[in-house]
């Protein structure tokens, strides 16, 4: 989008929640502050006039039934066939894997809390498939689907929450701290919040590596996204992070899964002006707010936020209304959220809509999507096989990644760890 402001076109949105009733955009001036003074200012070229706004075309969240709508699918031109199918396939593994992760938690092969994305598939796919390998994502604790849309595989995300030792984190992350390095999957984490920091380092590392080291061009940086929830943006890391982020115009898309909810608490009670998006303009940076149920429509300004973070032209906070159509957990029985309102976004269900959409403008049959979906439920089948199959992790990897010095704590003088030692646990019940 160069210089022009990322804006988002109007969607309906029910009258339970008045205050997320359109879409809108804030464009601030740029700043364009460096962490690097000592670098030439070249690259900073200071601009204190706010950029003229413009107006994409979106896909409209009711899969276009107005008049109006028809404008809004030019954007159609953007995606093609392959584009469709690959959006449709990442969409139906991550509601597919998460209804398999219900199976086997309630069966006994998964422990702990295990937080499902079902319903906000339409955010990690609209943002996460327009990345490049070198890109980094930060999750939450509801990070499957991320993993998963970055290109973790199936069976390795499975295992992982098996618990065991060939799962992406060798047994010892489980459910919300799934981790990758190979895919840029920078980790799940479990206190709201603390990804945002390492989110912003790793942006911090893209504009270092290039301004200082030289070793990516200024104008093609990696992208990092920070993926985080509606209850996250009272918190201080939250603050602190836009406005490092803004200052030294680091490449990050900070994403928002507004699912109006922060386990029991209403987004509406909790916070005092719910708009999310509008705490991007007070740092200076553009703020956009859209229909996250909607995944063309959250495609669009995805392509255009990482867009610019990849030029060089600073980060974008992006506030995505979606909905999870399950409880907090699975241990949350989901009773306090009003029936009404789940069979609202429920009628809305992102996978449905995209399916409708492929199949009204002849980018995909009816027989091509089942074929998918045929293929997913082996995929999903394999990864259940591979994960219970798979060992448990061994006693001497307990004490490995604790310390720093690998040849510190808990390596004994014959240079073997000592967990390893059968007598090594004798005793801790009584202690």
């Amino acid at each position: 989008m160069g210089s022009a402001a990322i804006a988002a076109s109007s969607f309906s949105t029910p009258k339970l929640h008045p205050c997320l009733r359109s879409e809108k955009l804030l464009t601030p001036p740029l700043s364009s502050h460096s962490p690097f003074p000592r670098i030439p200012s070249r690259s900073f070229k200071l601009s204190t006039a706010a950029p003229p706004a413009t107006k994409l075309a979106a896909v409209s969240s009711d899969l276009l039934n107005s008049s109006a709508s028809s404008a809004a699918h030019q954007n159609a031109t953007l995606l093609g066939r392959e584009e469709g199918l690959d959006l449709y396939e990442d969409m139906v593994l991550g509601r597919s894997f998460e209804d398999m992760c219900a199976q086997m938690y309630y069966r006994g092969k998964m422990f702990g809390f295990v937080h499902l994305y079902n319903g906000q598939e339409a955010v990690s796919t609209g943002f996460i498939r327009l990345l490049r390998r070198a890109d980094s994502v930060v999750s939450t604790y509801r990070d499957h689907v991320h993993a998963l849309s970055k290109g973790v595989p199936a069976r390795s995300v499975m295992a992982e929450l098996f618990g065991k030792a060939t799962g992406c984190c060798r047994g010892q992350g489980g459910s919300m701290h799934m981790f990758s390095a190979e895919h840029g999957l920078l980790g799940g984490f479990a206190f709201i919040g603390e990804g945002i920091p390492v989110a912003t380092g790793a942006a911090f590392s893209s504009k270092y590596r290039a301004e200082v080291l030289k070793t990516l061009p200024e104008d093609d940086l990696d992208v990092t996204l920070a993926f985080f929830g509606d209850g996250t943006c009272n918190n201080g890391q939250f603050f602190e992070c836009l406005n490092m982020a803004q200052l030294w115009k680091l490449p990050i898309v900070f994403v928002v899964e507004n699912n109006l909810w922060a386990i029991g608490m209403s987004h509406l009670r909790a916070t005092s002006d719910p708009e999310i998006y509008k705490k991007g303009p007070a740092f200076g940076m553009p703020g956009v707010h859209v229909d996250g149920m909607d995944v063309l429509k959250v495609r669009e300004v995805a392509m255009e936020a990482i867009g610019r973070a990849r030029r060089g032209e600073g980060p974008t906070l992006v506030e995505c209304e979606t909905y999870r159509f399950r409880g907090h957990s699975l241990a949350d029985p989901d009773e306090l959220r009003n029936p009404d309102e789940k069979a609202h976004y429920a009628a809305r269900d992102p996978i449905t809509a995209l399916k409708k959409y492929l199949i009204e403008r002849n980018l995909a049959t009816e027989s091509e999507l089942k074929a998918i979906e045929k293929k997913i439920d082996d995929v999903v089948e394999e990864a259940v096989e591979f994960a219970d199959a798979s060992p448990p992790p061994p006693r001497s990897q307990l004490l490995e990644n604790v310390f720093a010095d690998p040849k510190g704590f808990g390596i004994g003088p014959d240079g073997k760890y000592r967990c390893e030692d059968p007598t090594f646990t004798q005793g801790t019940a009584q202690v």
